[in-house]
């Protein structure tokens, strides 16, 4: 455990202010989230440290295809979410505890491990990923600080559900996010997620003037998928910059949701949408030829081409392509 940053006290009562929900807890009780407790008066993050799964990922498994594309990174996540999504991919980490973390490790520890993969040559840096890392605060700024020191990458794979000043503090030091948008609608946040779409938009918006960003969305049938939906949010994404890189992803069955996968040709309808706002969109969880492939917007030549996790550098001259000399917006490994 360790003291939590970002809460008040009033009289019985600690409110914590690191995200929207604003838990108010007294002594022994934990926030929505699980992991932020009250313990003698004051607020621990009780997941400080606590490992539920380490993993060397391809980076485009995040996802992000416009960072340093075809490399690896160390993927960290430990328990406990601030949302409580119906449809929740990983929910066995994020409604878990963090006495089931089979392992505890300091921010020196994960600079241990990727030094021993190497150095920032071999694998960038380290992804915060699988359960929600925003509310393994405390532990990701101590070791994302730590990081940043000694040349490595930090990168989020976030809900965005975080309060203004907390965000702020933590993002210059961080290098990338994926923010999952999970709808563009408020009535699915507050009936599907338990939560409110509007700090996921600030948070994006705050985001891309800060650091790298890409946007994952996970279609899912009859819910979320409508066309008029997949319009806003593409303008929306377009009017912050048309080089933001979105991610349809093809829902599955999983925790509370038995609706049958996501169709095919909405997905498909999806990007055609999206592609009058942005550059590049992507389909994920599906494999279709050409569906994750980055192609010149300029000229059509093909950039990147991936195939599941496999990664190629098909037509790239650094930040250019190779055909029209037109510049991509890619994040690549500094020379």
């Amino acid at each position: 455990m360790q003291k939590a940053r970002f809460y008040q006290k009033e009289q019985e009562v600690v409110e914590c202010l690191l995200c929207p929900r604003g838990c108010r807890l007294k002594e022994g009780q934990a926030g929505i989230c699980g992991v932020r407790e009250v313990k003698g008066g004051e607020l621990y993050s009780t997941n400080y440290g606590c490992l539920a799964a380490a993993n060397r990922d391809p980076i485009e498994k995040k996802p992000l295809y416009h960072f340093y594309p075809g490399h690896s990174i160390l993927s960290l996540g430990t328990f406990g979410c601030n949302l409580q999504c119906a449809f929740c991919q990983n929910w066995t980490l994020a409604r878990g505890r963090p006495e089931q973390a089979p392992k505890t490790i300091k921010p020196a520890d994960v600079l241990d491990m990727l030094e021993k993969e190497g150095g920032p040559e071999i694998v960038p840096g380290v992804a915060y990923t699988y359960n929600e890392p925003l509310i393994w605060y405390e532990f990701v700024y101590d070791t994302a600080s730590l990081l940043h020191k000694h040349g490595y990458k930090n990168v989020l794979v976030t809900n965005g559900y975080i309060n203004q000043e907390p965000l702020k503090k933590l993002l210059p030091l961080i290098d990338a996010m994926n923010i999952d948008v999970k709808a563009f609608n408020d009535n699915f946040y507050g009936e599907y997620c338990k939560g409110q779409r509007s700090p996921v938009i600030k948070t994006v918006e705050k985001a891309v003037e800060a650091c790298h960003v890409e946007v994952t969305c996970l279609l899912i049938p009859t819910v979320n998928d409508q066309p008029y939906e997949q319009e806003n949010l593409a303008r929306w994404l377009g009017d912050l910059s048309p080089d933001l890189v979105l991610h349809y992803s093809r829902y599955f069955p999983q925790y509370k949701f038995d609706k049958p996968p996501t169709p095919v040709e909405v997905l498909e309808n999806a990007k055609k949408i999206a592609r009058k706002y942005l550059r590049y969109v992507f389909l994920g969880n599906i494999d279709l030829p050409g569906a994750s492939d980055t192609a010149c917007p300029n000229c059509g030549n093909l950039l990147i081409a991936r195939s599941v996790y496999r990664v190629r550098l098909a037509g790239l001259d650094g930040n250019y392509c190779n055909n029209c000399g037109n510049w991509i917006k890619i994040v690549m490994p500094e020379k």
